[in-house]
């Protein structure tokens, strides 16, 4: 399981990075939204957020040609190696890194500071009425 976080948390840092106009994911409580995300996703989807996770890691001697992890890459290899999957044109190779990056995307959207870059108001605090069925 440790794994699988830090590979998803270099996953996401690297879809989601600071720049002058917004606090990167790395900035962000990552570790304690994916425990939570795994405890309140279904079983299918924490799969499908696995494989795109590996996938991100395991495939840049097919996108960027350099037989190393993502996670060795430098950080601009490893961001072009991220646009190159997400263009993809094989759906399936696409896809689930396209999941990774979206439940990303939900916590990088939510940041009040994200937020208020974008002249959008926070978010209320989390009711906590998710329930699970």
């Amino acid at each position: 399981m440790r794994v699988i976080v830090w590979l998803a948390r270099s996953a996401m840092v690297t879809f989601y990075p600071r720049s002058e106009q917004f606090p990167g994911i790395e900035d962000m409580p990552l570790d304690e939204y994916i425990a939570r995300f795994r405890r309140e996703c279904a079983p299918i989807i924490w799969a499908g957020f696995v494989l795109g996770t590996l996938l991100f890691h395991i495939t840049p001697l097919f996108t960027v040609f350099v037989p190393l992890p993502a996670f060795w890459l430098s950080a601009e290899t490893r961001d072009r190696h991220a646009q190159r999957l997400a263009a993809h044109p094989i759906y399936y190779v696409r896809q689930p890194v396209f999941l990774l990056k979206m439940i990303a995307g939900l916590l990088w959207g939510a940041d009040p500071k994200v937020r208020a870059a974008l002249g959008l108001p926070p978010y209320p605090a989390d009711p906590g009425t998710w329930r699970k069925s």
